[in-house]
């Protein structure tokens, strides 16, 4: 009987030995497929800017910095500059960031504090359709509907209002256009608003519970409580939030050469018409004969794909800070 004993013991930690030794191999194949899916994301983004560095490459000699210190684009003579490119791309974003960035914070607010129960999920399901429409249509409406509105109504009405003002005189000034940066910012903060929303949303919902009925029985108000709660808790989540929406912003193409005017001049009034880069590089590059003509647009590819990594990179270093400073351990 001992030794009967014996061998069913042996038996059982040999199984033992075995399934932990299966289990090893399972997670070293796990580890191995993990670390493969991330290396092939290392390996595009790699591919992708060295893509982007060779066909640049001619431009690149032809023109140096001054590529990104001019505001000339003649393709006859074949000089090209792409700062009134980049000036388009970051203003209209920035103004975009501006006007959208209040309103999805407000409407995160609404949907997660105020609004009655029943309505929460229409309204939201609503405001996260308005992500899933193609930018061709945001553009068409924004040169058939906005931009005649603000021609004939919004520009007129401010440049009167502000025209003894010394510096908005300058920033709102020109004849009323319709289309230009204002209007291209107005229609991509329309665009990104629903990023900015459903993330504040979902990261406002992530608040404990506790943490704002303990502020409602000190006697706080709604607005205390969101205002000394609710974005202390999540401000990490809201800035993570609003560099989504800002990469979004500085890479939309369609919407943005519909009604911004695809201008290659400098204005300091924000109701004259501009380009931006994506817009630049959408409507020429069909057309781009010879080599160095290309080249460049693909080198203002590459600036955009060189500032919206910059934009991103400090996002992260953002968001890492904000999150020391809370006191939680970055990752």
């Amino acid at each position: 009987m001992a030794e009967i004993a014996l061998n069913t013991t042996m038996s059982v930690s040999q199984e033992k030995v075995a399934a932990v030794k299966r289990s090893g191999a399972g997670d070293v194949r796990f580890r191995i497929l993990s670390f493969s899916a991330a290396a092939l994301v290392v390996l595009i983004f790699l591919g992708m800017m060295a893509a982007l560095a060779d066909g640049a490459w001619p431009a690149i000699k032809a023109f140096g910095w001054s590529f990104v210190t001019s505001e000339k684009w003649n393709p006859v003579s074949e000089e090209f500059g792409a700062l009134a490119s980049i000036y388009g791309t970051l203003i209209s974003s920035f103004l975009a960031m501006g006007l959208a960035v209040p309103v999805g914070i407000g409407i995160a607010i609404f949907l997660t504090e105020i609004c009655p129960l029943p309505l929460r999920r229409p309204i939201g399901i609503a405001i996260e359709l308005l992500a899933g429409i193609p930018s061709i249509v945001y553009g068409i409406w924004g040169l058939f509907t906005f931009a005649p509105f603000f021609q004939e109504h919004v520009q007129p009405w401010i440049v009167d209002a502000v025209v003894d003002i010394p510096i908005l005189q300058d920033i709102f000034a020109g004849p009323p256009y319709g289309i230009g940066i204002f209007t291209a910012s107005f229609i991509l903060s329309i665009m990104i608003i629903p990023f900015i929303s459903a993330v504040t949303r979902d990261v406002f919902e992530t608040v404990p519970g506790h943490l704002k009925e303990s502020a409602y029985a000190m006697g706080c108000t709604t607005w205390e409580v969101v205002w000394h709660v609710v974005l202390p808790f999540s401000r990490a989540g809201v800035v993570g939030g609003a560099m989504l929406a800002l990469g979004r912003a500085l890479g939309e193409t369609m919407a943005v050469t519909f009604v911004i005017g695809n201008s290659h001049r400098i204005h300091s009034s924000i109701f004259a018409p501009g380009t931006t880069i994506s817009a630049t590089v959408a409507n020429e590059f069909t057309e781009a004969v010879g080599d160095v003509y290309k080249s460049s647009l693909v080198e203002a590819g590459l600036i955009l794909f060189f500032i919206s990594f910059v934009v991103l990179a400090s996002a992260q270093i953002m968001l890492r800070i904000l999150h020391k400073r809370a006191g939680g351990i970055s990752g």
